[in-house]
């Protein structure tokens, strides 16, 4: 038969006598409960501060979402204005029509745009 862990077998010679090691390990047995219940409690506050904080991060997003969605559908609007201006002027436009050369490209100076981090000679004072 295997040897158990019985503590009568093997701490028997090292406890004290029969009286204080019941109370000694009362003590032992309400300091383990105090602890644990502290531990519990511990555990418990930091869940619900983690549910909290996932609640007011899917708040935020859920905004997020909303925001960009509602960017997404102006952006279509605005995109079927432009789609509809340049199918009205395809018909007229005259560079389309004869194959004209393209409009010399425009400068404009730094000041117009106050940009001055744009390093190009072209936009030197």
């Amino acid at each position: 038969m295997p040897h158990s862990s019985d503590s009568s077998d093997s701490s028997f010679s090292r406890s004290p006598p029969p009286g204080k090691q019941d109370s000694s390990d009362d003590v032992r047995k309400v300091q383990r409960r105090e602890k644990n219940r502290i531990a519990a409690q511990k555990s418990r506050q930091r869940q619900t501060q983690k549910a909290d904080t996932l609640h007011l991060e899917s708040e935020d997003l859920e905004k997020q979402n909303a925001a960009l969605r509602k960017e997404i559908k102006q952006l279509t609007e605005e995109m079927k204005y432009f789609t509809s201006v340049l199918s009205s002027h395809e018909p007229l436009c005259s560079v389309l029509v004869t194959g004209a050369p393209s409009p010399p490209e425009v400068v404009y100076s730094a000041h117009a745009f106050h940009q001055p981090h744009v390093s190009s000679p072209r936009f030197q004072p």
